[in-house]
């Protein structure tokens, strides 16, 4: 992996970044909203065959921020539909992302045990 690969990476992160902290800045969007926003946004980038060719360009870019979770819900979904049929449309996307959600999950319990664990000493 060349290093013009990282910076692309990157830099096409950080304008996805600076699009939200304007959208908060800038409207009376709520952060919550704005996640909801990007998620739906990759799936429907995905759907009509625009994210693919960012991803591919982009890379770790493309991938990690939230538009990057709603790209892989997406092609999990199509996966599934291909594998289960019209069944795919309800595990595909958990499946693909279920790495993901287990991460989070665990993350988030630890934390909250970390901070409990703060508070009581």
């Amino acid at each position: 992996m060349n290093r013009m690969q990282y910076i692309i990476a990157f830099a096409a992160g950080g304008i996805l970044c600076v699009i939200a902290q304007v959208l908060i800045d800038k409207t009376k969007l709520t952060p919550a909203r704005i996640l909801v926003l990007y998620v739906t946004l990759g799936v429907a980038l995905t759907a009509i065959g625009v994210y693919e060719p960012f991803v591919e360009f982009a890379g770790a870019g493309a991938t990690v921020p939230l538009t990057g979770f709603g790209y892989s819900l997406a092609k999990g979904i199509e996966e599934g539909v291909e594998q289960y049929g019209w069944l795919g449309i309800f595990n595909g996307g958990l499946t693909a992302c279920s790495a993901g959600i287990a991460a989070a999950i665990i993350f988030g319990f630890i934390m909250a045990a970390i901070k409990k664990w703060q508070n009581s000493a």
